[in-house]
């Protein structure tokens, strides 16, 4: 074959294909012989075992004729229309990987708002108002706030 160089393992596997191949050949060979009434094996029951063995192990791909006529009657209808505007489509900005895919909780004050209403409870002088203490705390709201995930430049 002009093979000058190849690895001693090589020879094993080779032996090993062809010895299977030919152990199941004639194994399939005896079983239609057997099947036929035969006492011996001879060669139709060979050929048989060998066609039946490349029947199995290869497929034969379709005439070109088939595959013609596939082709026409695929290429008749026509594309569809493109919706979309010129470019790549992008997936939802939820979908990506740059997106944001974390978030924080941060408490906000809302002290002007407290002010304001001390303010405006000094300046009505209602002498009905209730004697409930009023406490000057200010009320805290949370706010989320995403940050995407990126390396700090230095």
């Amino acid at each position: 074959m002009g093979v000058e160089d190849y690895e001693p393992r090589v020879i094993h596997q080779f032996l090993e294909l062809w010895y299977r191949y030919a152990v199941d050949v004639l194994s399939d060979a005896q079983v239609y012989s057997e099947h036929a009434g035969k006492t011996t094996v001879d060669c139709d029951d060979i050929k048989l075992a060998i066609q039946s063995k490349v029947n199995l192990s290869f497929s034969q791909p379709p005439p070109r004729e088939v595959l013609l006529e596939l082709a026409r009657n695929r290429n008749k209808m026509p594309l569809p229309k493109s919706i979309a505007a010129s470019g790549i489509p992008l997936p939802p900005e939820h979908d990506t990987l740059i997106s944001p895919n974390y978030q924080l909780s941060i408490p906000k004050k809302h002290s002007s708002q407290a002010m304001e209403e001390t303010e405006e409870d000094e300046e009505s002088g209602d002498p009905n108002t209730s004697q409930e203490p009023k406490t000057d705390l200010p009320q805290q709201t949370t706010q989320r706030v995403s940050f995407p995930l990126a390396k700090r430049q230095k």
